[in-house]
């Protein structure tokens, strides 16, 4: 599974391929919102502009999907690595970085640490999960077999 290293809080969050970056984040108990955010955000829809991250040296060019109109438009006088965390679907590891407006006093370090650990490349599909109806299906075939008499036991066997 793709892996997001998030720089400031200094953990590795597992998620799967295509999942929005904002949702892991909540999910994960990431802070994502600066004051502001906390106290009123858009709920995901891109236009409140508080849950902008930056994305830190991103490993491959196709690790997010692209930039959207709407982060375009919100985001055109901000840094090209920085993306609204709700627009921003995760494809492979990254690393990222919450609230880049807000100082950190070993920025470098911690920067320079998390790029120093290789990131996980992880699968590029969601994983294939058997479905309840196949299940009950083979249950059934199950119990038709022992209904029918067609088993045996250890004792019959020898």
């Amino acid at each position: 599974m793709p892996v997001i290293r998030f720089v400031r809080e200094g953990r590795d969050v597992e998620c799967y391929p295509g999942e929005n970056l904002r949702e892991v984040a909540l999910r994960e108990g990431i802070a994502l919102y600066g004051l502001k955010g906390q106290l009123g955000n858009c709920g995901g829809c891109g236009q409140c502009i508080t849950c902008f991250v930056d994305v830190v040296g991103e490993s491959s060019p196709g690790s997010l999907s692209g930039r959207t109109a709407v982060e375009e438009q919100k985001l055109r006088r901000r840094p090209q690595s920085w993306r609204l965390a709700c627009q921003t679907l995760v494809q492979q590891s990254v690393l990222v970085l919450t609230k880049p407006q807000t100082g950190l006093g070993d920025l470098e370090q911690k920067v320079a640490q998390a790029k120093a650990e290789p990131l996980p490349a992880g699968p590029t599909a969601w994983p294939v999960v058997e479905s309840d109806a196949d299940e009950d299906e083979s249950a059934e075939e199950g119990s038709e077999k022992a209904a029918g008499g067609e088993t045996t036991t250890s004792s019959e066997e020898g």
